[in-house]
């Protein structure tokens, strides 16, 4: 097992799952903090890296695409303090992280993960039931209904008609958008009795934020429904349904196709495999000689 424990938070990799805590200090931003533990499985990663600075570093996870309901919905418009795959670390840690690294790319290697997009959700994403109040309104979700409550800021054309309620059949999609200079932000539940186009203000179905320290926090209520939607890269099914109907199957490994867990004669299969990647051209021979030794840990 590999772990690094930081003020930031910790990080546990123990071979299948790569366990992330976030920090109890006052700098650990309110929506990992809220987010709270999250693991991630060896098959949602796409690669990790450990970047040196002259005072301290930086871990970072590469999720797959598709992989992870927040990440879909953020669309890499996190910024660096929210974004939950990403750990700093001092100085006097640098050895350890990098240890860390070493051995999520060894397991990445001999589990043959592939690091492109997936076509169904590897991670959960928040937990429920969530309510969060930003902006102009409250926003619960409990796995089937989504309630709009507006608050004293809310325009009156939009809370004129009282709370909202949706299903998870009423949305067809999920829009979060942060604040940006002068410009609000917003979190819409997309639905087909309104156009996309209408102002968040005074959209009934929408969130209006101003860029206040919870606003990061609607991202979440976000992931926690578009989990629950059909997967947007997901093929689809024999009978014609829509895209997101039925998700993509992931491949299995050699060693799990062969019967799974540490077994002798899967890891001497394993072994032949490498061998035949190494002699084709695919493995370079230092790639030959981690995942080699990686196997043979295991006998």
């Amino acid at each position: 097992m590999a772990e690094i424990i930081q003020k930031d938070g910790t990080w546990t990799f123990d071979g299948n799952t790569v366990r992330i805590v976030p920090g109890k200090d006052k700098g650990v931003s309110l929506l990992r903090r809220t987010l709270g533990e999250t693991a991630v499985p060896l098959e949602a990663l796409a690669g990790i890296s450990f970047e040196e600075g002259r005072k301290s570093g930086r871990l970072r996870l590469r999720l797959r695409d598709g992989a992870d309901p927040l990440l879909r919905i953020a669309g890499g418009r996190l910024d660096d303090d929210s974004e939950p795959y990403r750990l700093t670390v001092e100085k006097d840690r640098f050895g350890v992280a990098e240890y860390l690294v070493d051995e999520v790319r060894n397991a990445l290697l001999l589990d043959q993960v592939d690091p492109g997009p997936v076509g169904r959700y590897l991670l959960p994403g928040p937990a429920l039931p969530i309510t969060v109040g930003a902006g102009d309104a409250t926003v619960s979700f409990d796995g089937e209904r989504i309630r709009l409550e507006w608050n004293w800021k809310t325009e009156d054309s939009k809370s004129s008609g009282g709370p909202r309620t949706l299903t998870l059949d009423d949305v067809a999609a999920v829009e979060w958008q942060p604040s940006r200079g002068l410009e609000n932000g917003c979190l819409r539940f997309l639905v087909t009795r309104m156009p996309a186009s209408t102002p968040a203000k005074y959209d009934p179905h929408a969130v209006d934020l101003y860029g206040f320290r919870k606003d990061p926090l609607m991202a979440l209520v976000g992931a926690a429904v578009v989990a629950r939607l059909p997967h947007p890269l997901a093929a689809p099914s024999p009978d014609g349904d829509l895209p997101g109907a039925r998700p993509v199957e992931v491949p299995v490994t050699a060693t799990e196709a062969a019967g799974g867990g540490d077994d002798h004669d899967a890891l001497l299969r394993r072994l032949r495999e490498l061998g035949e990647l190494h002699q084709s051209g695919i493995l370079t021979a230092e790639e030959f000689a981690t995942a080699k030794k990686a196997v043979l840990g295991r006998l």
